[in-house]
């Protein structure tokens, strides 16, 4: 008797270990927050002068990765490679003009995948990148289960909104407004908030578990943001960048000649040379300013919008997800806006807060997401040590985003996926903070890559047409270095030419961090390139490019150069 009571409980206690096993994996809602041109500028990443409050507060109770790259730094290319979990060279998306379903394969998105498993999924805002990218849909109805939000004061963006000294209004970069004198009293971000808080109640009490991802514009250009925010940032506490000239060593493919910059009123009256005059110091203080204002914009947004998921009772059952398409550099390398593969246009906030899993235990438990009114009470100490520093990349969303919210993640793709309309070239990041990191691990890397129509600075280097590229950079990132290969490529047939090396650049970041120093030129090839030319010819690029990075960094040490 005894003998079975024993068996009874142990039977009961599994079966109870099973229950909350299964609880944590119950479907939870899904808040997908992606802002537009946030590099790491936020208090959550160690930037000590920037305010933004609200999103430390969720990076306190969340998991932070600290080194989140994005596969191409600008806006279609990266969207599309995020949200299908495919690589540019597999999604073939490297300019505005392509429809990824049309022009490589008919991948299913993260949204799409969430709404064929029951979710009711919505879009506000900038998700997908507007116009050809998305099908002039914003890939409804694919991936939304109702058509997609976008503020209509979003068209007033680029007309002459901006009023100059000369009292007149101007299409310019540098553009803070007294949002009373806007069309309808509002800005895009603003309304879009609106939205996302009106469809966050509309769903709060519905049984099907919904996907809401809210597409924040800032701080893209041009900054037209309410004009309050500037004085958080006066002119006097602003600095230039640490690196504002372009690099000797800097191969001109790599240069970003910032040419939607160029474009604005404010700044074409600077008369600046093309590509690589400079913009005069004190209007560089002013762009810095104003993006960092654009930011704090942005992050009272963000608190709204989770004040809100806390207000309605949805913090305990809502996965959140904050990051951004790519960077945007400040006058680092001589170099404004995305368009590189540089850290700075690469690297972006990603902060994933899963319900019944704090980071911050520390926090009083009646609210979650009080607002911060970053007007008044700028700081949040950011209080997590529960951070992830080894690389990760935007095409791991999908898999982890799917586990985490109770879905079964997508399998890998294999080599060739065009005809495989769900798998992932991403990984599912869930192991790395459910077991801790054991310190820096070498072999994990990031992959970016960027087009150009030429080995020189053109009017089309920033976002060139894919008729025109005949270029690729593949860029490699690990902890200490940044390796890059400017190769052939043909846009007729995605061919790259791995024997065509029009450039290189590596760099060794424990001592230049910058990533100002080319070292490139240093080092002797011939070994290495005689060692890659033995490799089988269907050895995938992004290998290719591993193997190549390690046989040469492996010889610097051999030689005792520069390590």
């Amino acid at each position: 008797m005894y003998e079975v009571d024993r068996r009874w409980f142990f039977l009961l206690l599994l079966r109870t270990l099973t229950l909350a096993v299964d609880a944590t994996r119950e479907r939870k809602n899904v808040l997908f927050i992606v802002a537009d041109d946030l590099r790491t500028s936020l208090g959550c990443y160690g930037d000590t002068l920037v305010k933004s409050p609200n999103i430390d507060q969720l990076a306190s109770k969340s998991k932070v990765f600290l080194n989140a790259y994005a596969q191409q730094a600008v806006c279609a290319p990266s969207r599309t490679s995020m949200l299908t979990s495919r690589r540019p060279d597999t999604t073939r998306v490297y300019d505005f003009k392509s429809y990824w379903r049309v022009h490589s394969g008919n991948y299913t998105t993260l949204p799409q995948y969430f709404k064929s498993k029951g979710y009711f999924t919505m879009s506000v805002g900038k998700v997908f990148h507007p116009g050809i990218a998305s099908n002039h849909t914003d890939d409804y109805p694919y991936s939304w289960t109702i058509p997609a939000y976008h503020p209509a004061s979003f068209r007033f963006e680029k007309q002459k909104m901006c009023k100059g000294e000369d009292g007149k209004l101007h299409a310019n970069l540098l553009c803070a407004v007294n949002v009373t004198e806007q069309p309808g009293g509002t800005l895009p971000d603003l309304e879009s908030t609106d939205e996302a808080v009106r469809l966050l109640k509309s769903r709060a009490n519905d049984d099907a578990p919904f996907f809401l991802a809210v597409g924040f514009h800032k701080p893209h250009i041009p900054f037209r943001i309410p004009q309050e925010y500037l004085s958080l940032y006066p002119l006097d506490d602003m600095t230039l960048a640490p690196d504002p000239d372009v690099p000797q060593l800097l191969p001109p493919v790599a240069y970003n000649p910032w040419t939607d910059v160029r474009k604005r009123d404010d700044v074409q009256k600077l008369n600046v040379s093309f590509p690589y005059g400079p913009i005069p110091k004190d209007f560089q203080l002013r762009i810095r300013q104003h993006y960092y204002a654009a930011v704090s914009y942005l992050d009272a947004q963000v608190g709204r919008l989770l004040t809100a998921v806390d207000n309605l009772g949805l913090a305990d059952s809502t996965l959140i997800v904050f990051t951004s398409d790519h960077g945007w550099s400040l006058g680092e390398h001589g170099e404004w806006a995305k368009y590189s593969n540089f850290d700075v246009a690469t690297r972006v906030p990603l902060i994933m807060f899963i319900p019944g899993v704090k980071a911050d235990l520390n926090w009083p438990r009646e609210s979650n997401f009080p607002f911060i009114d970053v007007l008044r009470r700028s700081h949040h100490g950011f209080m997590n040590a529960k951070v992830i520093r080894n690389m990760v990349e935007l095409v791991d969303i999908f898999p982890t985003v799917s586990f985490l919210a109770g879905l079964k993640e997508p399998v890998p793709c294999p080599e060739a996926s065009f005809q495989v309309k769900l798998c992932t070239e991403g990984k599912n990041l869930v192991d790395r903070f459910r077991h801790g990191e054991k310190g820096k691990v070498a072999e994990i890397l990031a992959f970016s890559q960027y087009p150009r129509p030429a080995d020189t600075p053109q009017v089309n280097s920033d976002l060139p047409d894919l008729k025109d590229i005949t270029v690729m950079g593949y860029s490699l990132r690990c902890w200490d270095y940044r390796y890059t290969l400017w190769l052939g490529f043909n846009p007729n047939t995605f061919q790259v030419n791995v024997s065509d090396i029009h450039a290189g650049e590596l760099y060794m970041l424990p001592d230049d961090p910058g990533q100002d120093t080319n070292i490139y030129s240093e080092l002797d090839h011939s070994v290495v390139m005689r060692k890659m030319d033995s490799l089988p010819h269907n050895v995938s690029l992004q290998m290719r490019l591993k193997f190549q990075f390690h046989y040469l960094t492996a010889g610097m040490k051999t030689s005792g150069a520069r390590v």
